[in-house]
Parts: structure tokens; C-alpha cells; sequence
């Protein structure tokens, strides 16, 4: 493995001293090790860490296969409360060696359910520099796959317990510019479900301005009416890039690399930061990362923001994450202007003076792909640079930005209308996604309006030309949508979004049915279908993803999901009325509001027989179950295994799973392979039927506490296979 182009290219930057060359080189050479973090609600991921732990280290520390000591898994000593992991060795012995092979087969199955992520280590640096709280509205501007998306997520829900989820004020909006990605996101965020969550399929350099509820009692004179522009507390922007950091996994990159990739990437990655800027409230933060070891990715980017718009500044985060071992970042760089790597054009003004007009014409380089003079003075020390033979990681660029103080630039505050649509983009680009034309959004009874930022004054919207736009779009929202609305982007074939009434019949039918509590957030359940009509699937959401859905046309910025789908419709057999189910990955989210008189109790036994065959009697059960689930009528159940020690198990927490009783049957309404991992958990073996059919029984010494069996993938849901699951996902490679 080697690039002649990469060495020289690298070595003219000066990014490693000339005695850390070799190591850098060899590090680079070398397999990447796997990598995990435990995730869920704290409760959850420490029970499962304690089963790593406790049963897996000392299983694995005394491997020995082909003659060669095999390493157990170690820690990853930065990442915190020793929650990630990783382990360094190949697949033969994964595939060959059985205790190596047990453990693959319970990553592959917890992954599966969502309670481990299979990551590489730096990418799990970006999030944990973005601090996010439970009442954050973060934005991830370029989410796909989805691994630093669902740290977000589980930092949202960090109020969750082992059973329920919490409904945090804020929201997490995912967003990626290609729509099969973003759908990859929505799969993604089924192993988290959340009321917090919303998926948008946009360039996220043009990243439209969305509204929020207007206010219409201002504290400051001479502000009657004022639109507000929803502003993100928390914004991640790990951007496309040319993805050289990830040699080590990624090997067809020593073939292919060469410089021009980074410059060519230099403008849309500024472009994106300069946007984030422009969507930060006063008081945020932002978290710019690339997989890539070029400064014109990196540094530069970082440098020609900062120029751009002087409000902002790096953040010296060194002493979080002590045990991190990085590297500042450059201030001198030399990028090349050709594929030779002609770095010898010191400045962009050498540069340009050797080009024709017409040479210039189509260049598409630009004076911030070079230092800019005042470099020192932007502390672009304050980045952060990882490499491969500091940690034996992969390569990475973290930068953390905010606004400076108040007083230092509050005095020169510019119209914010005008910063909206600023940004220089190619124009086809702009009548797409036309931010003038947004119409004026409409109050929500459910969600109080949100005081003003300081930008605000600066940012009135005279709309008197839309008025007649404004009042169709006000009709719309007041009620269900009978009817075809006038979509701003018709190209858009996803289904439109509307919010039940609380008083709908058929909600009220569910709520009924499910025994749901008065507390259950009914004016927050929306369906997805042309008519509006509640027929098929509930989903729930915050009110502040509430106020965004309805303050904004969903076609516009291009909403892919919103919320989570907690509930839907079940055909029942034959001469029943059909019913509505809590899904298995709503149960979390459902379950504070289930009246907790319904919920029934079962023993280990039970649980036992509902693994082991798909569709038991009830008459096979032994009391008290068994007249307890006769009793009962046709339709969605909750059941819950009390925590405690049987013969041949351990429940660390109480566990509820969601059934579905017929008329003389029962079965758990949770996925196959859920199934699967919840077995391997509780008895140390596959007893499903899916296993037994299969012809595989995938046995393992030692029982693991259970965590989120209740937070599972709902029947028929797709999952990877098992190879795919232990490759981690990846980082944000161009794509765009």
C-alpha cells in the first residue's frame, strides 16, 4: 500500500514532525480495529458494559489461536464512563475461534437491537464535543449513515429509563442531501424512536430558513408581529470530504487518492459551515469535522468561515476528553494546484498572476484554498488533528466554533433577511429552494411562542403580497386536509403530514382501546396519507417538531419523517373488528401514558413459550397467566417479566413487550432477530423458532442482564445482514 502523490503531498504540509513520518506511514498500513460504544439510556448501556465487562474480558484474555495470543477487548480510554470499546483481530478468527465467535454473535444481535453501535472510534468524537442537552434543537446538517446522528439522539434522551422514553423539549433534525441516505437514516433511528426526531432531504449548503410560531407580544417598542426564524442551539456539520483519514478500512483510497479531490470539496464544505453560522443562536455552538488529514478541508475551511463572518471564533476545548492524544491544528499549508503536486505558489495572488483570463475563468481554485494573512490571528491551533499512530484510530479534523461574546459583536449586526440568502451558490440552486417565498407561518395552540433572538430586530418580513397564500395555508392547518394542497416543490413524493384532532373519532376509538391515560400528548398524533385520514399508523411527536411541521410547507424542506410511529392498525381474524397495536418501537414512548391497571404480569416460563413458538395457545400456559390471558379480549396487550433470577436467567430491570392476543393464541409482537437477541440474553441460547427453523442454535456460556428488549424494531422490519453490521458506518465521504 502506497501513493507517491500522498506522501509528497503530506510531507510538503508539514502536518507530522520528520521523525514521526515512518510511524504515521506504518500506522496507516495497518488493519483498523474494531470498534463499538454501548448505547441506549444510561441504565441500559451500564447493565449491558457490566456483561462486557465481567463475562466477555475474562472469556476472551487468554485466547490463543494459530499459536498467537489473541488480545481481549480494551476500553477506549477517552470516550466516557468506559462506554466504548475495541478489539483488534481478524475474521478468520471471528469466524473460527469460539469464544471470539460467541462474542461476534452477541454484537451482531445487540447491534441489531439497537443497544450497541458498531462505530469507529473518531467518529464518535464530533458529538461529544457538541455537548447536547435534552432541550437543544440540534441540527446534523450532512447526517448520513447515521452513527453520530444516533448519539445526538440518545444525548437528546438522556432522561430515558430502562423501560420508557422520555419526550425531550428539543428536537434533532437529521438532514442529508441524497434521499436513499436519508431514507438509511429513518431505519437508522428505528433503534431509537423518538417524539424529538425529523429527517430532511436538502443541499445542506442552502439549508432553508424554518419558522417557528409567530410572536405577537413583543417586550420592545415598535415590534407588533414577528416571524420566527427557528435557530439551532447545537449544530453538527460533518461534512463531505474526500475521506483520506480512513485509509486503514478503506484501502481502494491508496489507488485512487489524489489532492485535487480536497479543493474540489474546498467550497461546498464552506459553504455549508457559512450556512450553519447563519441558523446558530446567540448562545450555540457548532462542531465542523471531516475524516480527511488536508488542511484545504480542514484548516482552510475553518479560516475562511471565520473571515467571512467575524461574529464567531474557535473554541479551545483541550482539557475535555483528557486521555484524547491530538494534535492542534496548522496555521501554514501549501495546496497544490495541480495533480503533479505543485505546491510551490506560496500565496493566491503568485497563483493567479501565472493564468490567463480564460485559465482563470475555469480554475477552480480560490485565494481561501491558501492561508489567509491573518492566520495566526484565527487560532487555528484550537482545532483538533487525530492521527492513526497516536491512537491506532483512524485519521480525523474536529473544530468546535461560537459566537463571541455579545458585547464584542452585537454592534455590528447585519440584516438578517439579507444573510439568508447570501450565500454564494450556483442559481439554479436558488429558485429551488426560494427562502423569500416562505410563507408567513401561523400560531400553534400547543406550542407557546419562542421569545426572540438579538438578530431579530433585524429580521421583519413584510408578506402583504402573500396574504391570500397565507390565509389557504392557515385553513389547512386548522383542520384535517380534505384534498390536494398546493405543494411548493411537487417533485416531492413523500406524504404529507397532518395532526389530528383530539377529538377525532378514530383516535378517540384508539385511545380507548389501548387503555391509553387523559395525560397521552393526543393533539401531537399525526398520519401520513393525501386525505388526512387516521387509517392506518399513529406517529407522536414534541411540540416543538409540532410547530415546525406546521409552520412550514413539509415539501419545501423536504421532511422525510417526523416523530415516531407508535401505533397502528391490526387486521384482527376472522369475524373480529380490526384494532389498533402499539408497535414495539413505540412501546417506550406509549408506555408512560398506558394505564399501568391493564399491564399484565407474567413469569420467566412465559416468557420462555413465547419465544420458543410463534403462536402458543392460551391454554398452554400455566396459571396464573393463563386465566389472566383468557380473560382478557381479542386485541394489543402489554405484558411485563418482573426483574429477578429464575433457574436459568437474570432480568436486571423490568421488561415489557407488547402482545397481540387472537382469539385462542398469543404471540410477542417484536422481530425475529429481537427475538433472537433477547434469548441469547436471558437463556444463553437461540430457543426461537426462527433459530430452531433456521437450523441453527447459537449457544453462549455465560447469561447477560437484559437492557432494551422493549425497544426493538416492530414485526417485519428489515435489518442487515451480519456481515454489514459488523462493518462500522462509515464516515461522510463525498458523495455530494
Amino acid at each position: 500500500m502506497k501513493n507517491e502523490r500522498f506522501s509528497s503531498y503530506y510531507k510538503a504540509q508539514h502536518i507530522i514532525p520528520e521523525e514521526e513520518w515512518d510511524q504515521f506511514m506504518e500506522a496507516l498500513r495497518r488493519p483498523l480495529p474494531t470498534t463499538f460504544r454501548i448505547a441506549g439510556s444510561r441504565e441500559i448501556a451500564h447493565a449491558l458494559n457490566d456483561a462486557i465487562k465481567k463475562t466477555y474480558v475474562p472469556l476472551l484474555s487468554d485466547v490463543v489461536f494459530e499459536g498467537d495470543v489473541v488480545p481481549p477487548p480494551s476500553r477506549i480510554p477517552w470516550y466516557p464512563e468506559d462506554l466504548a470499546w475495541q478489539f483488534n483481530v481478524s475474521k478468520k478468527v471471528l469466524r473460527k475461534q469460539q469464544a471470539f465467535k460467541k462474542f461476534h454473535s452477541f454484537l451482531v444481535h445487540e447491534t441489531e437491537v439497537g443497544n450497541i453501535s458498531r462505530q469507529e472510534a473518531v467518529s464518535m468524537l464530533p458529538p461529544l464535543f457538541l455537548d447536547v442537552q435534552p432541550h437543544h434543537k440540534v441540527v446534523d446538517m450532512c447526517a448520513a449513515p447515521g452513527s453520530k446522528t444516533a448519539q445526538l439522539l440518545e444525548a437528546l434522551h438522556a432522561q430515558d429509563t430502562a423501560t420508557a422514553t422520555s419526550i425531550p423539549p428539543g428536537l434533532l433534525i437529521a438532514n442529508d442531501s441524497d434521499s436513499k441516505r436519508a431514507h438509511l437514516l429513518i431505519h437508522q433511528s428505528a433503534r431509537l424512536p423518538s417524539p424529538a426526531f425529523m429527517v430532511t432531504n436538502l443541499d445542506a449548503s442552502i439549508f432553508p430558513v424554518l419558522r417557528l410560531p409567530v410572536t405577537t407580544a413583543d417586550p420592545r417598542r415598535g415590534f407588533k408581529k414577528s416571524s420566527n426564524q427557528l435557530l439551532f442551539d447545537r449544530i453538527l456539520c460533518d461534512v463531505p470530504c474526500s475521506g483520506d483519514g480512513t485509509l486503514r478500512k478503506n484501502i481502494g483510497i491508496w489507488k485512487r487518492w489524489q489532492p485535487m479531490d480536497g479543493n474540489g470539496l474546498h467550497s461546498l464544505q464552506t459553504r455549508i459551515l457559512q450556512r450553519a453560522m447563519r441558523m446558530l443562536e446567540p448562545d450555540g455552538r457548532i462542531v465542523y469535522s471531516t475524516c480527511s488529514l488536508n488542511p484545504v478541508e480542514n484548516e482552510a475551511v475553518i479560516a475562511a468561515a471565520l473571515n467571512s463572518n467575524h461574529d464567531f471564533q474557535l473554541v479551545d476545548v483541550s482539557a475535555q476528553l483528557p486521555e484524547l492524544v491530538r494534535r492542534p491544528g496548522i496555521s501554514s499549508w501549501a495546496p497544490t494546484v495541480n495533480r503533479t503536486i505543485n505546491t510551490t505558489f506560496k500565496t493566491w495572488d503568485a497563483y493567479n498572476e501565472t493564468l490567463t483570463e480564460e485559465q482563470r475563468a475555469d480554475s477552480k481554485m480560490s485565494e481561501t484554498h491558501w492561508p489567509p494573512i491573518n492566520a495566526d490571528s484565527l487560532q487555528l491551533h484550537h482545532c483538533m488533528r487525530i492521527y492513526p499512530h497516536l491512537q491506532d484510530t483512524g485519521g480525523f479534523f474536529v473544530a468546535v466554533l461560537e459566537r463571541k461574546s455579545r458585547s464584542s459583536h452585537a454592534s455590528a449586526a447585519v440584516k438578517r433577511v439579507a444573510e439568508e440568502v447570501e450565500i454564494t451558490v450556483p442559481e439554479a440552486k436558488k429558485v429551488k429552494l426560494d427562502l423569500d417565498n416562505l410563507p408567513e407561518p401561523q400560531p400553534s395552540a400547543s406550542f407557546p411562542p419562542t421569545p426572540m433572538s438579538e438578530d431579530d430586530s433585524s429580521r421583519l418580513l413584510v408578506l402583504d403580497t402573500v396574504q391570500a397564500d397565507v390565509q389557504a395555508v392557515t385553513d389547512t392547518k386548522k383542520t384535517t386536509f380534505k384534498g390536494k394542497p398546493k405543494l411548493s416543490d411537487p417533485s416531492f413524493k413523500e406524504m404529507p403530514y397532518t395532526f389530528l384532532e383530539p377529538n377525532d373519532p378514530t383516535l378517540m376509538s384508539c385511545i380507548d382501546q389501548l387503555n391509553l391515560m387523559a395525560s397521552f400528548p393526543s393533539s401531537n398524533v399525526l398520519v401520513r396519507n393525501p386525505e388526512g385520514d387516521a387509517v392506518r399508523s399513529f406517529y407522536l411527536t414534541n411540540d416543538l417538531v409540532k410547530a415546525v411541521v406546521l409552520n412550514n410547507d413539509y415539501t419545501r424542506m423536504r421532511l422525510m419523517t417526523s416523530g415516531t410511529k407508535v401505533i397502528t392498525k391490526q387486521e384482527a381474524g376472522r369475524g373480529l373488528e380490526a384494532q389498533f397495536r402499539v408497535l414495539g418501537e413505540g412501546l417506550p414512548v406509549v408506555l408512560p401514558y398506558i394505564d399501568p391497571s391493564v399491564i399484565l404480569d407474567a413469569e420467566f416460563a412465559t416468557l420462555k413459550t413465547l419465544l420458543i413458538t410463534y403462536y402458543p395457545l392460551c391454554a398452554s400456559f400455566s396459571d396464573p397467566f393463563r386465566s389472566v390471558i383468557e380473560n382478557r379480549s381479542p386485541g394489543s396487550h402489554i405484558v411485563r417479566f418482573s426483574a429477578g433470577q429464575s433457574n436459568d436467567s437474570t432480568l436486571s430491570h423490568d421488561l415489557l413487550l407488547p402482545l397481540w392476543k387472537s382469539n385462542v393464541s398469543v404471540t410477542l409482537m417484536i422481530d425475529k432477530k429481537a427475538k433472537s437477541a433477547l434469548s441469547l440474553r436471558l437463556f444463553g441460547e437461540d430457543i426461537t423458532t426462527a433459530a430452531r427453523d433456521g437450523g441453527k442454535k447459537v449457544s453462549q456460556t455465560s447469561q447477560l442482564p437484559q437492557n432494551s428488549g422493549d425497544v426493538v424494531p416492530d414485526e417485519g422490519a428489515d435489518n442487515e445482514d451480519e456481515e454489514a453490521i459488523l462493518e462500522d458506518e462509515g464516515d461522510n465521504e463525498a458523495e455530494q
